[in-house]
């Protein structure tokens, strides 16, 4: 069981959660997933958020599927974006919760906007923590 809550004594959250509790026994620690095709070439043309967004979003639920797990099965997210504007920051976030990976992102989690990541010309890059469903 999941269980995801906001307690009373912090400001409310703009769709996800402050706390997350699983009761699972294995947890799946997902590397950071990178927009990168199965070639391994950052996709999209230079400054392009939604394309690499999108191949983020692939390769979660590619791996997530992988480990035996679903978007829902997520208990912590966290966002990397390439950029100081939170105005990209809050577009590629509405990408997120718009898509087949939405349910990640109710759980406990974090939008961080950094200044590089590790692949030359990347601006997107997710790390999950899933617990296994029995």
């Amino acid at each position: 069981m999941i269980d995801k809550f906001n307690p009373s004594t912090v400001h409310e959250p703009a769709g996800y959660s402050h706390v997350t509790i699983s009761d699972a026994g294995r947890l799946a620690h997902l590397a950071g997933q990178c927009p990168l095709d199965l070639s391994g070439a950052v996709v999209g043309q230079p400054g392009d958020f939604a394309a690499q967004t999108e191949q983020v979003i692939a390769n979660c639920l590619a791996v997530l599927k992988a480990a035996g797990a679903t978007p829902e099965d997520v208990v912590r997210s966290v966002v990397y974006v390439v950029s100081p504007d939170s105005e990209v920051l809050a577009g590629v976030w509405a990408q997120l919760t718009a898509s087949p990976l939405a349910g990640a992102f109710t759980t406990a989690s974090t939008l961080l906007g950094v200044a590089s990541l590790g692949y030359r010309g990347q601006l997107v890059e997710i790390d999950l923590t899933a617990a296994l469903p029995d």
